[in-house]
């Protein structure tokens, strides 16, 4: 066979493969499309409970790291459930069938409707909770899904799936709402998938996400992860040290919300870094930084060997003293930023890069220059007790998110102390070609009817309008 013709075949059997299962979508969400609001949240709730349960939650963790290498378990435990709970508080907490929105003055009533079948996209770094919160939005707005995991996660995410069926079955509705690429997952059946459904999720790959805005389904896609954070002289030390510790290391760094590099300004320099130290950050020296470098990237790729692996295992092959093995992150001390330095980019790895800045001036340039390298429009922290200079940063930077005295990684996806939505898919805008500027919510997973009457005219005059034009410039 031609490698033409196998091509041929391939992509033949992958629309064959996602007719089958959009045909089995198709059935269970037009029996779900009627539900009311009860219903759905009893939906919801029943596959929040599939993930959050400990015995599953615990089993999915461990099957994600002996499948994946990533992270640890019960860091993943965690996010499982801590993701599941607060997803699951904010779904319950608003409307998403029938009269969900009412504006008197404007004369305006919305009412939502299903989407239809959405296709999920999910990453090896969360192979169980993201299918799983990408679902409870989907069900809360009456829709089906088809999962598409990564390979390297596919056993994880397909017993994810399985559990989230039973879940369903076990309330009396139909398991096909939610359904699973099989396996092997190809880039084809993927793609086949990706132009079969009513709306595309991805959280992952950024060829992945790329390929479903070129897929013709509307889609919603996330940009790269790259956090740098400023602590500026008016800091508490202690405190931030603490925090940028508990997230950066929280499973081994695969968030792409953990923290990649600390912008320190120069008057608490050398105090920060004495609390990173405390906090469990051990700094290695200049012929140490070369080996981590050369050994966290091959070829100009992240080495996937060290990729949010355990402080042990990247002691021993950076070669370094038993002291680092015991450290919970490395800081390692730059200057440079963009491809010639590849510690300005992301590392998804116990690795912080740090910078020194005069003032707090040159710390938001420095945060402006990594940004522009990588991760513009994600997100980025302070700590400080000067609130003007948030306002400042969130003003002037090019990012979606700025986190105040956070462990960034626990607010940005959401948290019990933070405003943003629970999600393991946060939206970077423009700035990386995404289509939204939000963290995912139920919202994106719904259609929106708007019912329109009359209301009293509002129709300002031409000198309201115009005036201030006609003043300065002339008719």
């Amino acid at each position: 066979m031609s490698a033409v013709a196998e091509i041929d075949n391939l992509v033949a059997n992958a629309e064959m493969i996602a007719a089958d299962l959009m045909r089995k979508a198709r059935i269970a969400q037009e029996g779900f499309a009627d539900a009311d609001q009860a219903r759905v949240d009893e939906a919801v709730r029943a596959i929040a409970w599939s993930l959050y349960k400990p015995e599953h939650a615990r089993e999915l963790a461990e099957l994600a790291v002996v499948d994946t290498g990533l992270g640890n378990v019960p860091d993943k435990i965690i996010k499982k459930q801590r993701k599941t709970f607060g997803t699951l508080r904010d779904l319950l907490r608003v409307k998403s069938v029938g009269e969900i929105e009412r504006d008197d003055k404007r004369g305006i009533v919305k009412f939502a409707k299903p989407m239809g079948v959405i296709g999920a996209i999910t990453p090896s770094t969360n192979p169980g909770a993201t299918p799983v919160n990408k679902t409870m939005m989907a069900i809360k707005g009456r829709n089906a899904v088809i999962i598409a995991p990564s390979p390297l996660g596919y056993r994880t995410t397909a017993l994810a799936v399985e559990y989230m069926r039973s879940a369903l079955d076990a309330i009396g509705l139909p398991k096909d709402l939610v359904q699973i690429l099989p396996n092997p997952v190809t880039k084809e059946t993927t793609q086949a998938i990706m132009e079969a459904v009513d709306l595309v999720v991805v959280t992952g790959s950024q060829d992945n996400v790329r390929r479903a805005y070129r897929s013709g389904t509307p889609a919603i896609g996330v940009g790269a992860g790259n956090v740098p954070v400023i602590v500026d002289e008016t800091a508490d030390l202690t405190a931030a040290a603490q925090k940028i510790c508990a997230s950066k290391t929280f499973d081994n760094a695969t968030s792409c919300s953990s923290e990649n590099a600390v912008v320190i300004v120069s008057s608490v320099y050398d105090a920060a870094i004495e609390a990173l130290k405390k906090a469990g950050g051990y700094l290695v020296d200049e012929a140490q930084k070369k080996r981590v470098q050369g050994e966290l990237w091959k070829n100009g790729k992240l080495n996937r060997h060290l990729i949010a692996r355990d402080m042990p295992v990247l002691a021993d092959s950076f070669d370094l003293p038993a002291e680092a093995k015991s450290a919970k992150f490395l800081l390692v001390e730059e200057t440079g930023i963009g491809k010639a330095y590849p510690l300005s980019g992301e590392k998804l790895a116990l690795v912080l890069t740090v910078y020194r800045a005069p003032d707090f001036k040159a710390a938001a340039e420095t945060i402006r220059k990594i940004l522009d390298f990588q991760g513009k429009g994600h997100s980025m922290g302070l700590h400080t007790t000067n609130m003007a200079r948030a306002r400042e940063l969130a003003e002037q930077l090019p990012v979606v998110r700025v986190l105040v005295n956070f462990a960034h990684t626990f607010g940005n996806g959401g948290g019990f102390d933070s405003g943003l939505e629970f999600t393991l898919t946060m939206g970077c805008g423009s700035w990386q070609k995404n289509s939204i500027s939000e963290n995912l919510n139920y919202k994106h997973f719904l259609n929106i009817t708007h019912l329109v009457v009359p209301i009293a005219e509002d129709k300002p005059s031409e000198e309201e309008l115009f005036g201030p034009h006609w003043k300065r410039y002339g008719r």
